[in-house]
């Protein structure tokens, strides 16, 4: 990478923020715009004054890099290589069609087809989303969802990259698409059994939190339609949904730490919906219907892991709620799926996927037998009842993606469908995966999930990219990547950090990791890289990190904590300046987070907070290499963030080396929308360490 090009100088305009009596002085405040500024075909002073310094990041980035451009290519092709273009899904059947998604060679974006009956019918193509996304920069088609009678299709478009969709209805027999416009949506609806009502939710236009939701009469004016339930409080968001029975609408309220159901009869739209239980606080519980009850996944009771207890429908409060699964201190419920004859757990015991298969009549419980060390596990939606068929994938970090349908009955099995790795140069056996327990400064132990090519020597040399997240209870599983043997080939390691804030070993494991327990998330990660130091898998020198969005400020806070462990780090769309953020509730997941950070507008969690919040201890000492990515129109951590975060880095920073911000100007949290413009961007980013690593040549 070039070094002789002068890096761009924000600015500098104090703002004197104040709370608690603590003052902070804010010198690159005045990055943040507002939508309408963005929106703005004329932009003001401040505006262009934004602009003008993310393009000239972007030109920096360019031009210190543009000696790698021809290798980013190269990988780019090669990555695109190993995936089959013209590659489709296993169709599902649901009342009485086949659906298949489906790509065609050199297309960015699927077709969405079904079959009548037969996998023999003729196709009748319901989205070709290569023809949608004509003209946009972004695109994105979602929340298809088929009336009962099969005949409409509702459908959400989303143009900007904020997660804010547009809902139409198309006519299925005709190709028609109805005048009916619903804006400012999450993208997904319902539809009632009349086939002409749909329910959706809509999001407030400020802070996106999903609040509303509306009942809307097909062939009406979306302006007129009728408010069902709307959410007042801030702390909690609300969305709508369907049992698999078809007999019920549900309406969803959920906050970090309690939920709330209401339900109503499908073939009744124009009832009043009923509550299945009140919300309260620290109580938590999902809902399946089946038959005469309602099955009730909850933390009742004090079942930290969740266990499963059902209810009659005619008698929801939880005084009626009875166990089916009980408790269990070292399996955590993670999910349920009901059948006509059967009931499938997922579950998760020692960090590891388990698919629990019972009869109804309890004549039958057993697990599927899965066999390597560290693997994923998950069930399909399966939206059939009456079968005894379940689907479900299966990978590992060695073995690529499996769809496989299992016979509950007989336990035979089928698998409809392997990830082909084209290219002709991967063989699974020249790889290979380990999981390693490390013992954290608390004395918990983390696990280390790593992958390598078995010809690959581990010791001071070896370059490691250390990966994890650990927040919001999200558990990221040890699965397969086409695009990640693009590194093992030339000599990393990856390694996955199970660390706390996901749910890995439970959901203690997730309670340890967040409000005033969030930095044992940073130690964690950083124990992993001090044990990879001290026991000869790498040394600083080679080491590096990565995480997105959550995992984002993690990286932020862990080079401010222990710089030196690192050579490069990239932090993807990085949530990084958590104090300014949580203390605004206009900015949209604010105030439904108070309960995974804390609130700052309570001094305990205000001082917490900061002691940790990349922006706020940025400080003049020696940084990694980095690399930081955003979009201009992300809605989850506002571009912003990583802008001044980059600018106060280059003001502070004692070091020389790499420091560069990249702004997608055309896209928001999730990055581009095409699959081939995402491998671009997954090019860029390995691209970063290869070159650290002197290795573009390989």
């Amino acid at each position: 990478m070039k070094k002789d090009i002068k890096a761009p100088v924000a600015e500098k305009k104090a703002t004197r923020l104040e709370k608690h009596g603590d003052v902070r002085e804010d010198n690159y405040f005045w990055m943040r715009l507002s939508d309408e500024q963005k929106k703005a075909k004329v932009k003001d002073e401040q505006t262009q004054k934004v602009y003008d310094y993310l393009n000239a990041e972007n030109t920096y980035y360019d031009e210190m890099t543009s000696e790698t451009k021809e290798f980013q290519e190269k990988l780019f092709e090669e990555m695109k290589g190993r995936i089959k273009e013209d590659d489709e899904s296993v169709p599902y059947k649901q009342d009485g069609y086949f659906y298949i998604t489906r790509y065609e060679i050199g297309g960015q974006y699927p077709i969405h087809t079904r079959k009548k009956s037969t996998l023999e019918a003729n196709e009748e193509i319901i989205f070709n989303v290569n023809n949608e996304a004509k003209g946009y920069d972004y695109f994105q088609l979602g929340g298809l969802n088929i009336s009962p009678d099969n005949n409409m299709v509702a459908f959400a478009t989303d143009t900007v990259s904020r997660r804010q969709y547009f809902i139409r209805i198309k006519n299925l027999e005709t190709g028609k698409i109805y005048k009916d416009i619903i804006e400012n949506t999450t993208g997904s609806s319902v539809w009632a059994n009349d086939n002409k009502t749909i329910y959706y939710t809509k999001k407030d236009p400020v802070t996106l939190r999903s609040s509303k939701i509306y009942k809307h009469a097909l062939g009406s004016d979306a302006k007129l339609d009728e408010l069902v339930f709307e959410e007042t409080d801030e702390t909690f968001s609300a969305f709508v949904t369907k049992s698999k029975s078809k007999k019920y609408i549900i309406i969803g309220s959920y906050s970090t730490v309690s939920s709330e159901y209401q339900v109503l009869e499908a073939d009744n739209p124009d009832g009043e919906f009923r509550i299945i239980q009140p919300r309260e606080r620290d109580l938590e519980y999902d809902i399946a219907h089946y038959g005469d009850h309602f099955y009730i996944k909850t933390n009742k009771d004090g079942a930290t892991n969740f266990k499963l207890m059902k209810t009659p429908v005619t008698k929801t409060g939880k005084e009626n709620w009875v166990d089916v699964i009980p408790h269990r201190e070292d399996t955590l419920l993670e999910d349920i799926s009901i059948f006509k004859d059967y009931l499938v757990l997922e579950e998760r015991n020692e960090g590891l996927n388990k698919i629990r298969i019972k009869r109804w009549d309890e004549s039958v419980d057993y697990y599927l037998p899965f066999e390597e060390e560290t693997y994923s596990a998950g069930v399909y939606a399966n939206p059939d009842f009456d079968t005894d068929i379940i689907r479900y994938s299966y990978n590992s970090m060695t073995t690529p993606s499996s769809v496989i349908d299992f016979n509950m009955k007989d336990k035979s099995k089928e698998i409809k469908k392997e990830q082909a790795v084209l290219g002709g140069k991967f063989d699974k056996n020249n790889y290979l995966s380990e999981r390693i327990w490390v013992p954290a400064r608390d004395g918990k132990k983390v696990a280390l999930s790593i992958v390598y090519r078995k010809d690959t020597k581990l010791d001071k040399n070896t370059p490691i990219l250390q990966y994890a997240y650990g927040s919001y209870g999200y558990t990221v599983n040890d699965g397969f990547s086409t695009t990640r043997l693009s590194l093992l080939d030339r000599g990393f390691v990856f390694a996955l950090a199970h660390i706390r804030g996901s749910q890995y070993l439970g959901r203690e494991w997730y309670e340890d990791g967040k409000m005033l327990n969030k930095k044992n998330t940073f130690n964690d990660f950083i124990d992993c890289s001090k044990y990879l130091i001290d026991n000869n898998y790498t040394s600083a020198k080679h080491l590096y990190a990565m995480g997105g969005s959550a995992g984002g400020l993690l990286m932020g806070a862990i080079i401010n904590m222990n710089p030196e462990l690192y050579n490069g780090i990239i932090a993807a769309v990085p949530f990084v300046d958590v104090i300014s953020t949580m203390l605004d509730d206009s900015i949209p997941l604010t105030t439904g987070e108070y309960d995974e950070w804390g609130n700052p507008n309570n001094k305990e969690y205000y001082d917490y907070i900061k002691s940790y919040s990349p922006y706020d201890q940025v400080k003049a000492r020696d940084y990694p290499n980095i690399l930081i990515t955003t979009g201009l129109h992300d809605s989850q951590v506002q571009y912003w963030e990583p802008a001044k975060w980059v600018a106060k880095l280059r003001e502070l920073k004692t070091d020389n080396n790499t420091l560069f911000l990249h702004t997608n100007m055309e896209a928001g949290h999730g990055g581009a929308s095409g699959r081939f413009d995402a491998l671009k961007e997954t090019a860029e980013e390995y691209t970063f360490f290869l070159a650290l690593e002197n290795k573009l040549e390989k």
